[in-house]
């Protein structure tokens, strides 16, 4: 991957909607080369795809919450992941080194929707030791483009 294909990247993580057209002039390199590259970025998995970011918060989703979860043993992981990949309103979930085990985001429509997922839900899941959570105030940073993380 070389600096142009850094700019590519750059300018489709700004504007997924751009044409090959529009882009190939944004990054200075004519129209066939330019969709060469992109077509080449797809293959090899560096672009996993195109979507919509959506706004949670105009969704009716204004309350959310990080879910930290150990479990009781490693024989439980597999089982806990697929239940927890089930779930719609767990918009990300990590396995993290240490503890916790796992760090969920968790996005609903309020703070009494929160505890129904919690208690019907979350306290249900498979290999479940403990769990505690935190609210989540405002985002700081939010999507931020991985391109911005390669340049550092």
């Amino acid at each position: 991957m070389d600096a142009l294909d850094r700019k590519i990247l750059a300018q489709l993580e700004g504007d997924g909607r751009l044409t090959v057209t529009e882009l190939s002039e944004r990054v200075g390199l004519s129209l066939s080369p330019c969709h060469r590259r992109v077509r080449a970025l797809e293959d090899c998995g560096v672009i996993r795809g195109y979507r919509a970011q959506l706004d949670a918060r105009s969704l009716g989703l204004e309350f959310a919450a990080l879910v930290f979860v150990t479990l009781t043993g490693s024989k439980a992981v597999a089982e806990f992941e697929q239940a927890v990949a089930a779930l719609d309103n767990v918009i990300q979930a990590q396995r993290l080194f240490g503890e916790p085990d796992y760090l969920l985001h968790v996005v609903v429509r309020d703070l009494s929707a929160f505890q129904r997922f919690y208690d019907e839900r979350l306290t249900t899941l498979p290999g479940m030791h403990r769990m505690t959570s935190t609210l989540v105030m405002k985002d700081v940073v939010a999507n931020r483009p991985l391109t911005a993380a390669m340049a550092g």
